[in-house]
């Protein structure tokens, strides 16, 4: 004779396990029967974070980047002319330069969405690892895993900003994108400008305080050199013309307080919400349509990146095994994540709620990047690409229900 408690559990589990078989469970829904909940482990995987030691995922195939390697040496053996195509001669793709000055005009326009958006709703951000938070009440989670944080890895928060939801990339500019690279003694003369816009500068915008070189003859490649038969210094291009005449430690007039200038109507949240969430859709499809024809570099272990066909020689990485390579960056080919970084947060669904995400039950929640999770508490809607990231199929239990879920 069985303990009354062992017949109650095996009772409940025929009566659950019959429940199942009768009732079909879709996608990640939660279902109550009984008490119990069941739930089918079919969730999308969110982004891993990279480990420092580990390296970023190559963009195309490491054996064929050797393959090409291989045949470019073996074409730089033969002495004769090779006839370069748009842009790798210094010519501009015409098709994309409305897509250059598209992107550009939805930069500035989401930088002004975000900061009248983040007027009404509260940025967090964590003093000690960085996570960011969108919401009133800041999440519970633990975790906060890096030097410096407490024994229970719960975070510290404050008040976040603009930079927080929006972080900045920046690269080199470059006056001639086929020139050679910025050397680690040029790193205070070159200006630094965000990395989407250097990518917009080189597909066609002109800015007066940003010059750069635009080809009217294309250069050739002859034993894998460059050669240009353009004058260095064309007339139109006179020196000094445009130029802001100042030192690196002053303070240039800054991208962002350009995007401030910028007149929008005024109307109510949702609907600056909604502009601001069309507009990041355009600005990603716009510019990963430019990289696929620009090429943007990136290091494999750290965060910089350089808009060009090759990157810097800047010694100022830090990442991971920097001291054998000098300090120099492990160049790979870049993705939009790298120019234009998500920033994940965990997602709300009850904005209205006063209680606060909790620790023991994260695998329930989802996460958004931060710039849609914003627009989407302001009453935009969230695209379809980030729907399933949201987990909003998979109902959240209860503290008192969560011991019961199978």
């Amino acid at each position: 004779m069985l303990p009354r408690q062992t017949r109650t559990m095996t009772m409940l589990r025929e009566l659950a396990l019959r429940n199942s078989s009768t009732n079909s469970i879709v996608g990640n829904q939660l279902k109550h029967r009984h008490g119990f909940h069941i739930i089918r482990q079919t969730c999308t995987e969110f982004p891993r974070k990279l480990k420092k030691t580990e390296r970023k995922p190559w963009v195309t195939n490491i054996n064929e980047l050797k393959r090409i390697g291989r045949a470019e040496r073996k074409e730089r053996q033969i002495v004769r002319e090779r006839i370069l195509q748009p842009p790798q001669n210094g010519i501009l793709v015409k098709e994309l330069i409305p897509v250059a000055h598209q992107v550009n005009a939805d930069r500035i326009q989401l930088f002004t969405c975000v900061s009248k958006v983040a007027q009404s709703i509260a940025i967090y951000s964590c003093s000690v690892c960085g996570e960011v938070h969108i919401g009133h009440r800041p999440h519970k989670i633990r975790t906060c895993n890096v030097m410096g944080s407490a024994a229970s890895k719960e975070h510290c928060w404050r008040r976040g900003a603009v930079e927080h939801v929006l972080p900045l990339v920046e690269s080199f500019h470059l006056y001639d994108r086929l020139g050679r690279a910025v050397s680690h003694n040029e790193r205070l003369q070159v200006d630094r400008i965000p990395a989407i816009l250097e990518l917009c500068v080189q597909a066609g915008i002109d800015l007066p305080e940003y010059p750069t070189r635009r080809r009217v003859f294309p250069a050739y490649s002859i034993s894998g050199r460059v050669i240009d038969f353009e004058k260095r210094f064309p007339k139109e291009d006179a020196p000094g013309k445009d130029i802001y005449a100042c030192g690196f430690w002053q303070k240039r007039n800054n991208i962002s307080d350009d995007n401030k200038s910028v007149d929008m109507q005024p109307c109510d949240l949702q609907g600056t919400a909604v502009r601001g969430m069309e507009a990041w859709e355009r600005m990603r499809s716009g510019a990963s349509r430019l990289m696929e024809t620009y090429a943007v570099q990136t290091c494999g272990y750290c965060s910089d990146v350089q808009v060009g066909p090759k990157g810097h020689r800047v010694r100022n990485c830090q990442a991971y095994k920097h001291q054998m390579r000098d300090g120099q960056h492990a160049w790979q080919e870049a993705t939009i994540d790298d120019v234009v970084p998500p920033v994940y947060v965990w997602h709300v669904r009850d904005t209205q709620s006063e209680k606060p995400l909790v620790n023991g039950l994260k695998k329930y929640y989802g996460m958004l990047p931060a710039v849609v999770e914003l627009f989407a508490q302001a009453g935009a809607s969230v695209p379809n690409d980030y729907v399933v990231m949201m987990r909003e199929d998979v109902a959240v239990p209860e503290w008192d229900e969560e011991k019961l879920v199978v």
